[in-house]
């Protein structure tokens, strides 16, 4: 069985560490990358799980207060073992540093009049974390910021989470009054974000001998999502369907493909069927190779080098008789997306729309008081 290797990609992050887009001079536009984040080292995991099990937008727990720091303390030694299994620690900080410089880079010579740009990255639960950025961007003092959402699909869980973050930021702090704010919240189907992942899938489809190249099943992954979030109307799943809508399209409807989702968390029913279940029930189909596509997500991390290369496509392939088995490399730092990254920023700035409608909208069925006070102020906030 051919296994797909994932060292080239470690060694790619590993380079990429370390990279700021730095200049001498006060950025007029600043551009603050919005994602979960993941821990660089270890010991960092323990406060990186408590931060994801006491967040409500993320995910809600009875009596949180106590039962998220008690799964937090329980889960941190099985983490940490998986993060010490790809390398010690996350590279998405690496990434999207990386991902930034570049893309302030071909921001000055395409958008002079915007520049000079400069990079910033926000996470939600490791540092650098959202509102300390802020305070650094705040002492840059930047005409423009424009907050970037790494998640080209929206979730209220994701995306939803850190636009949270920073107007509970703003509720306690003094928000500066010479700044013009505006968000750009879902990319999911941008051409040059659907060619990339496109041209992931070409790169691992010519490895495959030609005899098996037609019928090796495209299995698209995405992080799951409770069905209560689902029922009260999230967009994440229709967002992450019109992307691989978007993605076979371009590829000319060449294999059989299907959507899968990956990492649930607890007992409750999410999103099905999951990624493991899917490879396991096209074996007994008799579909025995694939590529998986991790579609969600712009960076390699704990969920593509782990969940997808060590326990799906090494371990699970193994027990169930999988032929052959690759992984689709993330975006990562790929010149297709780094013109992703630019063209929806350059066409952000020109636009006269400082906010989507659509992010200004609360889902159908929405309980959460702190979503309606978020959406309220945001709608302020991009009017000035």
């Amino acid at each position: 069985m051919f296994l797909h290797n994932t060292k080239l990609c470690r060694l790619a992050s590993g380079l990429a560490g370390g990279v700021r887009h730095l200049s001498g001079q006060k950025p007029k536009t600043a551009i603050l990358m919005l994602n979960m984040g993941g821990p660089t080292h270890t010991d960092q995991v323990h406060d990186y799980l408590l931060r994801i099990m006491t967040d409500r937008d993320m995910i809600q727990l009875p009596v949180q207060s106590r039962l998220g720091p008690w799964i937090a303390q329980r889960r941190t030694p099985e983490v940490q073992k998986k993060y010490k299994e790809i390398g010690g620690g996350s590279p998405i900080l690496k990434w999207t540093e990386l991902q930034g410089q570049l893309m302030c880079e071909q921001l000055d010579r395409i958008s002079p009049e915007t520049a000079p740009h400069k990079h910033y990255v926000g996470f939600r639960y490791v540092n650098p974390l959202t509102e300390n950025t802020l305070a650094e961007i705040e002492n840059d003092k930047p005409e423009r910021v424009v907050l970037f959402s790494q998640y080209p699909q929206y979730s209220c869980a994701t995306s939803g989470s850190s636009f949270n973050s920073i107007f509970t930021h703003y509720r306690n702090n003094n928000l500066p009054s010479d700044i013009k704010w505006s968000i750009i919240d879902r990319w999911g189907t941008h051409p040059l974000l659907i060619k990339t992942f496109a041209q992931r899938i070409r790169d691992e489809l010519a490895k495959f001998v030609e005899t098996k190249r037609n019928d090796v099943v495209i299995l698209f992954t995405a992080h799951s999502l409770p069905l209560k979030a689902v029922n009260r109307g999230d967009a994440y799943p229709s967002e992450i369907g019109a992307s691989v809508h978007m993605v076979m399209q371009e590829l000319g409807q060449t294999n059989p493909y299907s959507l899968a989702w990956q990492s649930k968390v607890g007992p409750l029913p999410w999103l099905a069927p999951a990624t493991d279940d899917a490879i396991k029930g096209y074996v007994k189909q008799g579909l025995k190779n694939f590529i998986l596509v991790p579609i969600a997500f712009v960076n390699e991390h704990i969920e593509t080098l782990h969940e997808l290369d060590i326990e799906y496509c090494d371990e699970l392939a193994k027990e169930v008789g999988v032929e052959e088995i690759r992984r689709a490399a993330a975006p990562n730092d790929h010149p297709l997306f780094i013109d992703a990254l630019t063209n929806v920023v350059a066409d952000h700035l020109k636009s006269q729309q400082s906010v989507n409608p659509k992010f200004l909208m609360r889902c159908p069925m929405c309980s959460n008081p702190k979503c309606r006070e978020s959406k309220s102020w945001y709608r302020q906030l991009c009017s000035n």
